[in-house]
């Protein structure tokens, strides 16, 4: 099982964030804004489905997964407030979340299921964040000249889901889950997930009136779809989730651990 720490970011998001935070870059703002604006109701939707599959395992499981499980929420609770806080500065640049509302009600759609549904869409989504955290991680000059409290904020969740990226599978496979199953709704997840965050990142460029600049363009190609990029990067690491022998330590760095060793004073361990 793996240890997940619970920390306290000490960063202050409180004060406002410029419009393009993101080293000046219109696009990476308007992408990483959309991530973002996706994080509170996804990461409450993972906490939930986490808790409901661990509750629907044996007693002799649940000791097994117990405290893995209790770091997975107190991570996942700790993203959700602080993007929170994060999606109120963006919103006063005039910017709407028309992610959340959709999201809101497909994930309606699977209330009184099967709980293994939910855990195995949690472990798909789990997934492409690691897949994007270890991008992250590996091209920290993304954030460039990035104020330093937004370029910890984003590292440390990158660190985090890293850290935490095999519980939901774990849970899932001790449930008995289906390959089938779990390939299916990874399937599922990838059109939605990514077809969500580009449509949001294109609202996002519209209503700061950078949609339509070639410097936007560029970036997104370069950044998405380049040498470096991020989608032509992690297309062999997703694929590999659907062999039926996957898991995801498989997919191992230290860049994570190497991170959060590196930055131990930008926060706390809670309860230590």
């Amino acid at each position: 099982m793996t240890e997940l720490v619970v920390r306290r970011l000490l960063i202050d998001l409180e004060q406002p964030v410029e419009r393009h935070w993101c080293d000046g870059d219109a696009f990476l703002t308007a992408w990483f804004n959309a991530l973002s604006m996706s994080f509170p109701i996804g990461e409450q939707f993972f906490i939930d489905s986490v808790r409901d599959g661990f509750k629907a395992l044996p007693v002799d499981q649940q000791a097994r997964f117990r405290t893995e499980v209790q770091g997975f929420v107190g991570q996942e609770a700790t993203h959700r407030r602080l993007h929170g806080l994060f999606n109120d500065q963006i919103a006063r640049h005039g910017l709407r979340n028309e992610w959340e509302p959709r999201a809101r009600r497909r994930l309606a759609l699977l209330a009184g299921g099967d709980v293994r549904h939910g855990v195995a869409i949690t472990a798909a989504n789990e997934h492409f964040t690691a897949l994007f955290a270890e991008w992250m991680l590996a091209h920290p000059q993304v954030l460039g000249r990035s104020e330093p409290r937004l370029r910890t904020l984003w590292l440390w969740h990158s660190a985090e889901e890293a850290e935490h990226k095999s519980t939901a599978f774990d849970i899932y496979q001790a449930l008995a889950g289906s390959h089938a199953w779990r390939v299916k709704w990874m399937r599922r997840v990838t059109v939605i997930f990514l077809s969500d965050a580009l449509r949001q990142t294109v609202c996002n460029l519209r209503a700061d009136g950078s949609l339509w600049r070639w410097s936007t363009w560029r970036s997104a190609a370069r950044h998405l779809l380049g040498r470096e990029g991020l989608l032509r990067t992690s297309y062999r690491p997703w694929r590999q989730y659907f062999r039926e022998d996957f898991h995801p330590t498989q997919q191992h760095s230290d860049l994570s651990a190497n991170w959060l060793a590196a930055n131990a004073a930008s926060y706390t361990r809670v309860g230590a």
